[in-house]
């Protein structure tokens, strides 16, 4: 039922009472509680969106507070997981809103089971490993998607539309993409901004079914450099694409193409994801003699020698201070074994 919280928005004749009232019975899905993710997330809590899943495999850092809205000094002090800081805080703006979280490591198979009823995806990840697993899962069930990335500057952002628009596989070998991270080059917050206005209002044309409203191009810029352009894709789109071909085939799908280890954008990290869960309780009896401990229902953190390992319940480790996969290994094993 729409009521005057939202009469602004109504009042935006492309959206209007029906188009509130279509909000209001959709279900969005943002992956990664990033700077992209929380922005968005607000901005849909915000304009009243039926239910809100996110997604987020991180905890909150003091070095995140400079562009990722949501978080606190007490989220960073506590390290509390990102999926569960940005849900409380999203409750307290919009109780009417179902907000769902979950702190994982996204994966095909730890994402299917989700999508049931899911409207539109937005995208706030910070690696191509998960994005193209995301295009070939939502191609697979034929959920639209908004791609979006920052760095530095400058950002860009493109609405895939399965069996329409080209795919991100398609997109990505006729537009090139800077391999600069936030933490080479590092990021200002207005970048953020910008993306984040480019996806969040393709994501309300689609949540009214407003799809002759839908932008067709893919959207680049540089704030700083007073640089803003709209590229055609159109003729991306390829007919023996494995992802949204004629015959496609998923091939990011396959367990032997998702990364297992990988260093993180933005700081000196390295993730290995393990088989099985952790018994946090254990590791922390394990670990009493070891080093420094803090934790809390989500993770356990451990100072040990000039690194800080990070061990989450799904069976993931974050080990901080180093960009070496081979180092973060040694690490790994001189502690888990």
């Amino acid at each position: 039922m729409v009521n005057d919280r939202y009469s602004r928005q109504v009042l935006f004749r492309p959206i209007g009472k029906q188009g509130q009232e279509k909000i209001q019975q959709k279900h969005v899905l943002i992956l990664g509680c990033g700077a992209l993710g929380t922005a968005n997330a607000e901005a849909l809590v915000r304009a009243g969106v039926g239910k809100l899943t996110i997604i987020d495999r991180d905890y909150v850092e003091s070095s995140n507070l400079q562009r990722q809205q949501l978080f606190s000094e007490y989220d960073a002090n506590e390290r509390m997981p990102k999926a569960i800081a940005a849900q409380n805080r999203l409750r307290e703006i919009n109780s009417d809103v179902e907000v769902e979280a979950h702190v994982f490591d996204a994966s095909a198979n730890a994402l299917s089971p989700l999508l049931h009823n899911v409207d539109l995806v937005i995208d706030a990840t910070d690696n191509f490993d998960i994005r193209f697993v995301m295009n070939d899962l939502f191609q697979k069930h034929h959920i639209p998607w908004i791609y979006g990335s920052c760095v530095g500057s400058t950002g860009m952002s493109y609405t895939i539309l399965p069996e329409q628009t080209p795919c991100l596989y398609c997109l990505l070998n006729a537009v090139p993409v800077s391999g600069a991270t936030c933490d080479s080059v590092g990021i200002i917050s207005p970048a953020v901004q910008m993306v984040v206005a480019h996806q969040t209002v393709e994501a309300m044309k689609l949540l009214v079914e407003d799809d002759a409203a839908l932008r067709s191009k893919l959207v680049t810029f540089d704030l700083w450099n007073n640089y803003y352009q709209t590229i055609h894709v159109e003729r991306a789109k390829k007919e023996n694409c494995p992802s949204c071909g004629m015959e496609p085939s998923f091939p990011y799908l396959d367990y032997e193409n998702q990364t297992k280890t990988e260093v993180l954008c933005g700081r000196e990290t390295v993730q290995i994801r393990a088989g099985g869960v952790f018994d946090l309780d254990g590791l922390a009896k394990r670990f009493v003699n070891i080093g420094d401990m803090k934790s809390n229902p989500f993770l356990l953190s451990l100072e040990y020698q000039n690194y800080r390992l990070v061990f989450f319940r799904d069976g993931r480790t974050l080990i901080h201070g180093t960009n070496s996969i081979e180092k973060a290994k040694k690490i790994y094993y001189q502690l888990i074994g």
